[in-house]
Formats: C-alpha cells, sequence, structure tokens
C-alpha cells in the first residue's frame, strides 16, 4: 500500500510498504480521508526518541504520521463488536493515518455520521475531542456563561465556538480580519478582531476563556476573567519556546488562585470512543458542522503539514485517500 513514512532530514514521503494486519482488537480500515494537526509539525521537528517519548504521552504511535481517519471497515480482528465489514468509520488511527490502510483500535473509532462526507468526518476526532473536553470537562461551562475563544477560526476553534454554542454559552471568538465572517458563521455572538483590538482591554469579563492560541501572558489575562473565572490551555504538547517562556513566567499564578478564585489549567486531550459518539450526534443534529479549509492528496500529505504550521488554517486541513 501506499503511506506517508519519515524521511531524512525531517522530510515527509511517499512510499510502498506492507499493507498491515489487525490484531485482535482492531480493524481494517481502507482510509478515504485523513486531517492534519499542528502535532504533525512538530513530530516531524523532532529526533525519533523524542516521538517515542510523545507517543507514550499522548497515547499514539508514530512510527508514521496521521492521527485522524476516515473509511471502511474491511476486516475486523476476532475480539471486535462494534463494527462489521463495510462499515464507514470515522476517529483515530494510533499512527499513521496517511496512508491507504490502517489497523486502529475498535476504541478509537465510531460509525461516522450519514449525512457528512468522509473529508469532514476525518477532521473530528483530535480537533473535536480538544474543543469538546475542554469545555464540557475542564471547564465545565454552564448555559448562560460568557465565553472567550482565542483562536476561534483554526482547528481546534471552530468545533469549540459551536460547541460552546450548543451549551448554551455566550460565545466571542477571536480571530483575525479575513476570518471574522467565517467565525461569525460558525454562531459566535461576538467576534473581536486582534489586528484591531487588543483583547486585554475591553471591558467584557469572562466565565472561561478557552485559549488556543497562548500569545498572552497569564496574568494579563486575569483583568478579563471574571473573579471565579477559567483560563483553559489547550494543547501543550505542541508548546514553541515563546510558549514555554510564557507558561514558566506564570508559575505563581496557582497560588494567586488561592486567593482570587481564578483558575488556570492546561490540559491533555483523552482518546476514547465516547466523546466520537457525542461528536457524531452533535454533527447529526445539525449542532456541529466541521470547518474545511483545504483538501490535498496522499502524495501532498508534506505541503499539508507546511501549510497547517505555518498557523494559517481556517478550520481543518484535510488529506483525500479516495479512488
Amino acid at each position: 500500500m501506499k503511506a506517508i513514512i519519515y524521511g531524512p532530514s525531517n522530510t515527509l514521503q511517499l512510499a510502498e510498504i506492507e499493507k498491515p494486519v489487525p490484531a485482535d482488537d482492531e480493524v481494517l480500515l481502507r482510509i478515504r480521508a485523513a486531517s492534519v494537526n499542528p502535532l504533525d509539525g512538530h513530530l516531524l521537528k523532532t529526533a525519533p526518541w523524542m516521538r517515542n517519548l510523545m507517543s507514550k504521552a499522548v497515547g499514539i504511535r508514530v512510527r508514521r504520521p496521521g492521527a485522524d481517519v476516515a473509511g471502511d471497515v474491511e476486516a475486523v480482528g476476532r475480539n471486535v463488536t462494534r463494527f462489521k465489514l463495510g462499515d464507514a468509520v470515522f476517529g483515530g488511527s494510533s499512527g499513521g493515518g496517511f496512508a491507504e490502510y490502517a489497523c486502529p483500535s475498535e476504541s478509537k473509532l465510531a460509525k461516522m455520521p450519514a449525512n457528512i462526507s468522509f473529508e469532514s468526518a476525518a477532521s473530528v476526532n483530535v480537533a473535536g475531542r480538544t474543543a469538546l473536553q475542554g469545555l464540557r470537562d475542564v471547564a465545565n461551562v454552564q448555559s448562560g456563561q460568557k465565553v472567550l475563544i482565542n483562536g476561534a477560526s483554526g482547528g481546534v476553534g471552530t468545533f469549540a465556538v459551536q460547541i460552546a454554542k450548543w451549551m448554551g454559552a455566550d460565545v466571542t471568538g477571536v480571530c483575525s480580519t479575513r476570518n471574522v465572517d467565517l467565525v461569525r458563521g460558525l454562531g459566535a455572538d461576538h467576534v473581536i478582531d486582534y489586528t484591531c483590538e487588543d483583547i486585554l482591554r475591553v471591558d467584557e469579563r469572562y466565565d472561561v476563556i478557552f485559549d488556543l492560541v497562548s500569545d498572552k501572558p497569564l496574568l494579563a489575562l486575569r483583568r478579563i476573567l471574571t473573579p471565579k473565572g477559567k483560563w483553559i490551555g489547550a494543547g501543550v504538547l505542541g508548546v514553541d519556546a515563546s510558549m514555554i517562556s510564557m507558561i514558566a513566567s506564570s508559575l505563581k499564578t496557582p497560588l494567586l488562585s488561592l486567593f482570587t478564585g481564578q483558575k488556570f489549567v492546561s490540559f491533555m486531550t483523552k482518546t476514547g470512543n465516547d466523546d466520537l459518539d457525542v461528536l457524531a450526534k452533535l454533527i447529526e443534529s445539525g449542532h456541529v458542522t466541521p470547518a474545511i479549509d483545504r483538501t490535498y492528496s496522499l502524495d501532498e500529505v508534506a505541503n499539508a503539514v507546511c501549510y497547517v504550521d505555518a498557523k494559517h488554517a481556517r478550520g481543518k486541513v484535510v488529506i483525500s485517500a479516495q479512488d
């Protein structure tokens, strides 16, 4: 089969490799589409030993890139009970999603919503679960609360705007000028164009700041949080040097929280299929629609990863592996 592999000097290459065979708890998936995440760019720049370390941290094997997939079940392991041959499924690939076939665990998949394409379904796994877990489990967003989403036009942000609205929040999205209409179209009640307005100078106070950019010092963000407000940071595995400095400079915030009641929490997305089932229902009901920026072919994965790594993607970037 054709698959993208790690090449020399931090490159991605299209190669012919052996078609996988599913283990007892796995399915053989004919991949129809996959999607790119910022983690793909970060892993490309790291040494193999670091990939292994990060693999253990996030529960994804990264011998080959690609964490999100959608496709058809072609075979099942003897212990698989949730899927049968021919089922259209989506979810996590267990690594190696940029390929014609993969063998993900049954627990990392869900049945695909009937009202979306393989490309849209492939965009959901990492970004959708990150948004859902951050808002529901970490922030515990309640109906009527004011939620600021910093980075509302990105892969996670486009899901977060819609999920926060579904939860009954008053949503403010932060994005650049070219993405204002996109974020408003996703359902945001208010949109802040960061090229024209500094979020640190707004008069509003927010119950939750869901921060997908981390471009402001945490201590400065305290002033736009309510006294019991929460700052939630996602994607800590993808930190760059500036973010590391920012986090290091704000180590005293837990102590300040003891006195102010404000909370500052970073989290890593958990794997598992329950959230995929929730997201599938939200998509089927029309509460969530994946936002797709660009579609690339399998032999263009390197270009797709570079595009996402440049941090200008509007929603998700997907890889089509259709015949």
